[in-house]
């Protein structure tokens, strides 16, 4: 028994750790304090946290809503007083096309004379253009009233552009917040555009055709006046270098993003009248507005979760190669509503359309950024105004060539379904366009870029 006791391995007890002494502890415990984890949602806090934006930021939401409610009820109004998409869409393009010329005009007095003093009067006369539309509908007044009526419309002031300039004005030496609010204003234009069909749908085929546009202008009205009404963030008026050139049309680097932007909205204003067509081809015209919600659905998110991201570039500008693939993946989703229309099926479409509508946001994101990191801050409203001209020019386009498809493509088994090959034609011409204007290199930049 001895040498058996003997024999066994004598082993240490097991060595405890010291326990931390008190002071450790506390120091430890405040190290982890001081150093919280970074909320994912932060970078959308901090911009929020800054006096005056939340109340222009909601004003400005109700002034926009309106943008994707207006041509959605112009085309019901009309294609279901007259019975043509045609001439639902090339009205709708000619108002279009009115506010390509008269928008630079208007972003300019903006930028000349302040916000609030411009944008209540030009929208006070867009808001009798849209009434005068109403009312040549109603009262079944000749066609030619139509295209005037709705040309008048071309004063509406571009309300996210002046969102816009409120934040580069709030955050001109914060790039990253910059781009993250420029962001949730990409995803505030999706939302807007996202849930506008949809009222504008239900208004319209619930109520009688005129309650869309009439609903519209209401909003409109009085989210400008909302918006005007909060000064204290509002840009001051910057001074005006009398050797610059006369429009941001001359400044390096500009007139190829604006084609970019133009081929960016045919795609925007095809997808609209062929999917309202396909809608109402399968007897669900009261989806027509929920198919389009989606497309705009998966673009908001897409901008969301784009803002969270960090700028690239020098300064936090946008480099033209992250432009680049932006627009190659918009390229890449687009046919895939062409696809999902041959079969026939409406969930297919839907879901196409989801998807196809994640590479738009990021897309606009990085375009408008390039666009405002090339524009002087005394043209700065002017500047993002051209965008959206282009953006506007682009929609007009779009929606007469989505129309005269769905009258002349329109086969038995798809319906409109075969019209879907304009908006993809469009994000094709769109990367070949910005292959080949940015294979060279950025250009230069302005000194003094907003």
């Amino acid at each position: 028994m001895i040498l058996f006791l003997a024999a066994r391995p004598v082993t240490a007890p097991p060595v405890r750790p010291a326990a931390p002494a008190p002071g450790a502890r506390r120091g430890a415990r405040a190290r982890r304090r001081r150093t919280p984890r970074r909320h994912p949602l932060a970078p959308y806090r901090r911009i929020f946290s800054v006096p005056g934006t939340r109340a222009f930021t909601a004003a400005n939401l109700l002034a926009r809503l309106p943008m994707g409610m207006l041509s959605v009820s112009a085309v019901l109004m009309i294609a279901g007083s007259r019975g043509s998409y045609a001439l639902a869409g090339a009205v709708t393009a000619t108002g279009l096309a009115a506010t390509a010329v008269v928008g630079p005009l208007t972003a300019r007095l903006v930028d000349r004379h302040g916000q609030a003093r411009i944008a209540v009067p030009a929208t006070a006369l867009a808001v009798l253009g849209s009434l005068a539309l109403l009312l040549c509908v109603h009262y079944d007044a000749p066609a030619w009233t139509l295209f005037a009526s709705y040309a008048a419309t071309a004063t509406t002031p571009n309300t996210g552009g002046m969102s816009r300039a409120r934040w580069a004005h709030l955050f001109r030496d914060d790039p990253a917040a910059l781009h993250t609010a420029n962001s949730f204003e990409q995803s505030a234009d999706e939302l807007c555009f996202m849930l506008g069909p949809v009222l504008a749908t239900f208004l319209c085929t619930a109520l009688f055709p005129e309650a869309g546009t009439a609903v519209a202008i209401t909003l409109l009205l009085s989210g400008v006046l909302l918006f005007a009404a909060q000064r204290r963030t509002e840009p001051p008026i910057a001074p005006r270098a009398p050797s610059r050139p006369r429009s941001p049309l001359r400044l390096p680097g500009l007139p190829p993003l604006l084609l970019t932007f133009l081929a960016t909205g045919a795609i925007f204003g095809s997808l609209e009248v062929v999917t309202l067509a396909y809608a109402d081809d399968h007897g669900v015209r009261p989806a027509a507005g929920a198919l389009l919600a989606l497309q705009a659905a998966g673009s908001c998110t897409a901008g969301l979760l784009y803002g969270l991201l960090r700028p690239a570039g020098r300064a936090g500008h946008h480099p033209p190669h992250r432009f680049r693939l932006c627009v190659g993946a918009m390229a890449t989703l687009m046919p895939l509503p062409l696809l999902a229309a041959s079969t026939g099926g409406l969930t297919a479409l839907a879901c196409a359309l989801l998807l196809a509508g994640m590479a738009t946001a990021p897309t606009m994101v990085t375009g408008m950024g390039l666009i405002q990191s090339r524009t002087p801050a005394d043209r700065l409203n002017e500047g993002m105004t051209l965008a959206v001209t282009a953006l506007l020019s682009g929609i007009a386009g779009g929606s007469a060539a989505g129309g005269w498809a769905v009258d002349h493509l329109s086969g038995p088994a798809p319906g409109p379904g075969l019209a879907y090959a304009v908006p993809a034609t469009a994000a094709a011409l769109a990367l070949a366009i910005t292959l080949i204007t940015t294979r060279t290199g950025p250009a230069a930049l302005p000194t003094d870029a907003a």
